[in-house]
């Protein structure tokens, strides 16, 4: 069945987009449209009865690790490559004018 849009269809759907168009941009958007609507047609096509619904076309598991407490990295070691430091605090460049309250 092929769907074939009048130009009255087209025209509202133009004001609905805020549109303004030309007799000559109304009929080529009525042939555009008209296609895209046939094409998408096709879709109703295929027996789909016996196909679940899926929500991803692949299985997908759990790809996390599991949760384990490790010790941390002593403050020495992750300041090691830092740039700039002060103590146990990483030193950066100040990026507000105004001091926190």
């Amino acid at each position: 069945m092929s769907q074939s849009l009048d130009q009255a269809t087209v025209e509202h759907v133009a004001r609905l987009a805020r549109l303004r168009l030309g007799g000559d941009q109304l009929e080529m958007f009525r042939r555009q449209l008209s296609s895209i609507l046939s094409y998408m047609e096709q879709l109703n096509e295929p027996d789909t009865a016996d196909v679940p619904p899926t929500a991803h076309p692949l299985p997908l598991s759990n790809v996390f690790r599991e949760d384990e407490i490790r010790a941390s990295w002593e403050p020495q070691e992750a300041m090691r490559n830092a740039p700039s430091h002060q103590d146990d605090f990483f030193k950066v460049p100040k990026v507000l004018d105004q001091e926190a309250p």
